[in-house]
């Protein structure tokens, strides 16, 4: 057994071990599995090496920690409330688009910030009332947000996952809007179509306009959305017209949107605001200096390069097995660091950013797999479920169909990629 493997293993297993049996959080856990790592190597704790792993997605952090800014004051403005009283003063009579509305709504922080939890604390609590007023059991209702979600953390303009493959194969971050969607909405769509049809097959009209007429009396009209309104057209404008657009940078956009929002809505504190959201976004940013630790160190120890071979020489049918069990590590970021990089290597002969895209949604979807199941769990709270695992059961035919889909983009990455690169 090569030395390589000695190590790796021994990794994996320090994150495992502490994951599930000690419950440690996993940004520490991956840290702890990192320092085992060198230790196994024969380097000791290399603190320089640890410390510049830790800032390795300093990028993603300040996106994040912007983006959750931002979407605290969007809320706590009431933004998103006028936005889910819009969508239902448009859609209330046609149930299908109501769904559909609904769970790209519910995507939207995720396409913003990168995370799946926040959708659920934000739009999707929002969305649940108004799903279960249609006339959706309160079970579907958690597994339909839960989905969301995960849709949410694929979907462009920021996908963190991709941002973390990225990191471990040194690939850019750009080009990936397109192969994204195509990873994200699709499954979506078809994702709200099966819960509109399997759960919602008698429409009670009459509660929703009931619903609709407790929501609070917009004040501010169109200067409330003016902060979102800003942020997405300056992002897309950066894009498009970066020619005579200043680059400002995702987190700068944010700030100033966020800034915005102080001053367009409900009067609040920039301060306040800013520590409950950092607070709900720590455990991710301890994920991310975790998952720079052990990325740096399996450069440090020549694991990474040795991936890079061993994935290269896997047969073709255990390649999309490898690709199949992403989603059983029970997080998206651990699956994007762990098994997502290697992939990418095992991949190699197939379009990247294609590829790539649908890794981040088979990885994605490990944010709904036990043991923590932590999208179920957080779409427990909103529907007041204390068994999570009952959400899990109901979503079971949405994930394994989006593990299909996933799948079978890697097989057509070419065929796709011309289509849209």
């Amino acid at each position: 057994m090569s030395i390589e493997l000695i190590i790796l293993l021994s990794m994996l297993a320090t994150f495992a071990l502490t994951v599930f049996i000690l419950k440690l959080p996993a940004g520490v856990s991956l840290m702890l599995a990192a320092v085992v790592g060198a230790l196994v190597a024969g380097n000791g704790i290399p603190i320089r090496h640890l410390v510049e792993g830790g800032f390795g997605f300093l990028e993603a952090i300040l996106i994040i920690s912007t983006a959750m800014i931002f979407m605290k004051v969007m809320e706590y403005s009431g933004a998103l409330t006028g936005i889910s009283k819009g969508i239902l003063k448009i859609f209330y009579k046609n149930p299908t688009m109501l769904i559909i509305v609904l769970v790209l709504f519910t995507m939207f922080p995720g396409m913003l910030t990168g995370l799946s939890s926040t959708c659920i604390l934000t739009t999707g609590a929002l969305a649940a009332p108004i799903l279960i007023a249609m006339g959706m059991p309160p079970l579907a209702v958690g597994a339909l947000i839960a989905m969301a979600a995960v849709f949410g953390e694929v979907a462009p303009p920021i996908s963190i996952p991709v941002m973390i493959i990225g990191g471990g194969v040194d690939m850019p971050y750009i080009g990936f809007g397109l192969p994204l969607l195509v990873a994200s909405i699709p499954v979506a769509l078809m994702t709200a179509l099966y819960f509109r049809f399997r759960f919602l097959k008698n429409y009670n009209q009459e509660n929703v306009k009931a619903y609709l007429d407790t929501l609070e009396h917009e004040k501010y009209k169109f200067r409330l959305y003016l902060p979102l309104f800003f942020v997405v057209a300056y992002m897309v404008g950066e894009i498009r017209f970066h020619e005579y657009i200043p680059h400002l940078g995702v987190p700068l956009i944010f700030m100033i949107g966020a800034i915005m929002g102080l001053f367009t809505g409900k009067k609040m504190s920039l301060i306040d605001v800013s520590g409950k959201a950092l607070k709900s976004a720590l455990p991710v940013l301890a994920i991310l200096i975790g998952v720079g630790m052990f990325l740096q160190i399996l450069a440090l120890t020549g694991v990474r390069g040795y991936l890079a071979v061993v994935a290269l020489d896997l047969p073709e049918s255990l390649r999309y097995f490898a690709a199949g069990i992403m989603p059983f590590f029970g997080s998206a970021y651990g699956s994007a660091s762990i098994i997502g990089v290697p992939l990418v290597y095992v991949f190699i002969g197939k379009s990247t950013l294609v590829v790539t895209s649908a890794l981040v949604l088979m990885a994605a979807l490990g944010d709904m797999m036990p043991p923590p199941a932590l999208l179920c769990a957080y779409a427990g709270q909103i529907i007041e479920e204390k068994n999570h695992f009952r959400i899990l059961k109901i979503a079971l035919i949405p994930i394994i169909f989006s593990m299909i889909v996933g799948i079978l983009i890697i097989v057509y990455a070419d065929e796709i990629a011309g289509l849209i690169l």
